[in-house]
């Protein structure tokens, strides 16, 4: 707890001390604001006294007051900025010290990403409202939430590259101001949303312009036109009506392209905006030092020869807002009319895609997997009591010692112990209702998930082998596919079977098993299924009312162990300890509870 208090201590400090700056900063907005209308009436009120005056004196006027209004301008929206740099600093601040005490609203649960088929995350509610997903997520941009969903869905199975993740997180878990600047520049920006296939479509697509050897001299070409008939003009070679009707047809002529470079700058335009701040995200990786071997895998994708990537985005970024400048009707007439300005600045664009797009992917995937990977260290640093686990080498192994649910309060999460390294290996867990056992289950089933994620788990001490994790927990019907609720279970212990038959290495978590069927038949079929189980040579636990799977560990007595959690009955009293304790369950409750709420219950 001590700890805890420590980190909320830290955030409480962080938001005091940007409050400050803050405050600040609103009072320069004031008085520059102040300053710059100030100068503008002073401008104003100047040329009107003057106006009687040499051009000269109403010049000097101007400048004394227009050009510092002009600079103000400058260092005003570069303060607004800063305004709102801070404001979001301490917005996320004050984030984290109610995601301390579970209040994870503000964050994105990735209901997107919900799958009632896939292996384990629907079962064990890693994504939606109050998931994992939501506890742990603090990514900025859309490609660190994709990145971090799929780590989600596909848990690593290597020693090596779990050991290489938990560097990583360890390494930046402490990095709490470059974690918190990398968050707050990418939730900065607030222009429209572009996927990474978006944004990759485009820098696969083709040159146009520049593939046209005509289109490529044609800026140029008008450029020397427009300087020779100025120069024939003012030599008195030619009229200057003369100079103005070529400006005119060239003016016109240019706006033949406009219809191509309307389209691109529609479909991609306003996307590729957000280039500036992945620049900026960029920068942010090329001047981290990094000492963990993942980490430098990510900040060698944005290594170039030439120059950085950070200045090759911020460089096309400018090039898009340049070209965004044609809006103004007044000024494309003009540029367009010298040299055929949109025809050059899409070819700069185009010259930009030719020598850079290839490396956008790899920077693209160096900010996904930096976003991602900050979101696993600040849970670790929300988290000093929980420990990273040893990854072990051997067939199979899952032990670990007061495990507890991220989720619950950590004040009132019973914590229990698990125990298994061998195959074939079960626990069948027996008890009554609401005495603990699909808590436990998911609990088990989340760190180990974790665990091989490389991220620390909620536990004093744990050991585990990194088999593909599958579950059964929460079968649904199937409206859509017509399919009973019996036989979407059934489809799911034959896809187990097939990828036991298959060879591949499971950890199974079953909650109930065949839950749509009669209790003789479930009997038989549950038993028919264990027992399968082990002769595949299988791993996992299950979870079960049915007393009579208990009698399976006379017959497998080194291969399955029961456990069970207890209701207790005390003076009348149902009380749940949510202990794991050893055997099969002696009491049940509900009939106990049916007599409490006044429903007739017949004695046998």
């Amino acid at each position: 707890m001590e700890d805890i208090k420590k980190i909320s201590g830290t955030y409480a400090k962080v938001i005091s001390e940007t409050q400050g700056k803050l405050n600040k900063v609103q009072k320069q907005i004031y008085h520059i604001g102040s300053i710059r209308l100030i100068l503008f009436v002073a401008g104003i009120a100047g040329i009107i006294y003057f106006w009687s005056n040499p051009w000269y004196v109403i010049a000097a006027v101007a400048a004394i007051t227009f050009i510092p209004f002009l600079i103000l301008i400058k260092h005003h929206n570069h303060l607004f900025y800063k305004k709102d740099y801070l404001e979001k600093k301490q917005e996320i601040n004050e984030q984290e010290l109610k995601a301390i005490e579970y209040d994870t609203s503000a964050f994105d649960g990735g209901s997107e990403f919900i799958d009632s088929s896939h292996l384990y995350t629907y079962d064990l509610d890693v994504f939606g409202e109050h998931s994992l997903f939501q506890y742990i997520n603090r990514t900025s941009t859309d490609l660190g939430k994709n990145q971090l969903a799929e780590w989600f869905n596909n848990h690593l199975k290597d020693k090596k590259e779990i050991e290489l993740k938990q560097e990583a997180v360890n390494e930046l878990a402490p990095e709490l101001k470059f974690r918190q600047r990398f968050r707050v520049l990418g939730l900065l920006y607030k222009g429209e949303k572009a996927d990474e296939q978006e944004i990759n479509e485009w820098a696969k697509s083709p040159s146009y312009y520049r593939s046209k050897t005509v289109l490529r001299a044609l800026p140029t070409i008008i450029l020397l036109v427009n300087i020779v008939s100025i120069i024939l003009a003012i030599t008195d070679v030619i009229p200057f009506s003369l100079w103005g009707v070529i400006f005119v047809c060239c003016a016109i002529f240019s706006f033949g392209f406009s219809k191509g470079i309307t389209k691109m700058q529609s479909m991609y335009g306003k996307k590729l905006q957000i280039l500036g701040t992945y620049a900026k995200l960029i920068q942010l990786i090329e001047d981290k030092d990094m000492q963990a071997s993942y980490l430098k895998e990510i900040k060698s994708l944005v290594g170039v020869n030439r120059k950085t990537a950070s200045q090759s985005v911020q460089k096309l970024t400018k090039l898009m807002n340049a070209l965004d400048q044609r809006n103004n009707i007044l000024i494309a007439v003009v540029l367009n009319g010298l040299f055929f300005w949109e025809l050059r600045q899409m070819m700069k664009i185009e010259l930009w895609k030719e020598e850079s797009a290839d490396e956008l992917p790899r920077w693209l995937k160096a900010i996904a997997q930096m976003d991602a990977i900050c979101s696993l260290s600040t849970f670790a640093y929300n988290h000093p009591g929980y420990i990273y686990p040893n990854i072990a080498e051997k067939t199979f192994k899952l032990q670990a010692k007061s495990l507890g649910h991220p989720l619950m309060n950590r004040e009132k999460c019973v914590r229990n112990d698990i125990d298994m390294e061998k195959r074939p290996d079960f626990i069948i867990i027996t008890g009554a209702n609401m005495a603990g056992k699909s808590t436990y289950l998911r609990t088990i089933g989340i760190n180990y998930l974790l665990a091989c994620m490389g991220t620390p788990v909620f536990a004093k001490e744990m050991s585990i082998y990194p088999a593909q994790l599958i579950t059964s927990l929460r079968t649904t019907d199937s409206l859509t596919d017509n399919e009973s609720y019996f036989f979407a279970e059934l489809k799911r212990l034959k896809l187990i079977i097939d990828k036991l038959n298959a060879g591949e290495e499971l950890f199974i978590i079953l909650d109930e098993i065949l839950k749509g069927t009669n209790s003789k038949d479930k009997q038989k079929g549950s038993i028919a299924l264990i027992e399968q189980f082990m002769a595949l040579n299988a791993t996992g636990i299950i979870a079960t009312h049915d007393l009579l799977l208990g009698t399976l560990a006379e017959s497998y007595p080194d291969n399955i162990r029961n456990f069970r959690f207890e209701a207790d009955i005390t003076n009348n009293e149902l009380t749940f300890s949510y202990q794991l304790r050893e055997g099969v369950a002696q009491n049940m409750n509900a009939c106990f509870l049916m007599k409490k709420m006044g429903i007739a219950v017949i004695d046998n």
